[in-house]
């Protein structure tokens, strides 16, 4: 079991930053894939980014690409998403996410563990 609870979010105008902070907790994290989903109204929940606790390895989903950073706090046990130049598409509900690590996938339907959701507003 791993439980994620999540914090930060808000309304934050274009062009501007924000981040988002993912407290991990439960025996098994350390040996799982860590990650960010957002979900838009009307829309399918979209990867973000992910982290591979167990190796250092990140991933990135294209809208993002290049204006996002993904890290952890292995102490704090803590994962953190930051995004850059935001725009108003990037506007929906941010959720932290989990599954071990196997494999490779960015389908939400292979995560297991979610946190309570955020919501990021940017406005234009």
């Amino acid at each position: 079991q791993v439980q994620l609870v999540q914090s930060g979010g808000g309304l934050v105008q274009a062009g501007g930053s924000l981040t988002l902070s993912c407290s991990a907790s439960g025996r098994t994290f350390s040996s799982s894939v860590m990650g960010w989903f957002r979900q838009a109204p009307g829309k399918d929940r979209e990867f973000i980014a992910s982290f591979n606790w167990a190796n250092g390895t990140t991933r990135f989903g294209n809208s993002v690409k290049g204006r996002t950073t993904i890290s952890r706090d292995i102490a704090k046990a803590m994962v953190y998403l930051q995004m850059n130049n935001l725009k108003h598409e990037d506007t929906g509900v941010y959720y932290c996410a989990a599954r071990p690590a196997v494999g490779v996938t960015t389908s939400p339907k292979d995560w297991y563990y979610w946190g309570q959701g955020t919501q990021v507003t940017v406005s234009s």
